[in-house]
């Protein structure tokens, strides 16, 4: 019995060793992404454009105004935001929507 379980241990232990390891099994976010609650833009792609505009494109399509949240400022980083119907501090009325 002991011969049998140390076989197949050692068996196992072969196959996990000659499969490679993968860590990036996941798809790769893309430098811009978001949805009508909000978003994020990589530091690269911020360095290339004005990503305030994109920010206020993207939540400007849902009807909302848009609350930049955090900056990572280093390569690989991310600058997040969220759409927001009304800003901070604001004495408006909601924003009407017609759908």
């Amino acid at each position: 019995m002991r011969r049998k379980l140390a076989a197949t241990l050692v068996a196992v232990c072969g196959m996990l060793a000659a499969v490679p390891a993968q860590a990036d099994w996941m798809q790769p976010v893309p430098p811009f992404k978001g949805n009508d609650t909000g978003g994020i833009i990589a530091y690269s792609l911020a360095m290339q454009s004005d990503a305030r505009q994109l920010a206020v494109d993207h939540c400007a399509t849902y009807g909302k105004v848009v609350k930049f949240l955090s900056k990572q400022a280093y390569p690989g980083g991310y600058i997040s935001f969220a759409c927001r119907w009304v800003p901070y501090g604001s004495a408006q009325r909601p924003i009407r929507t017609l759908y």
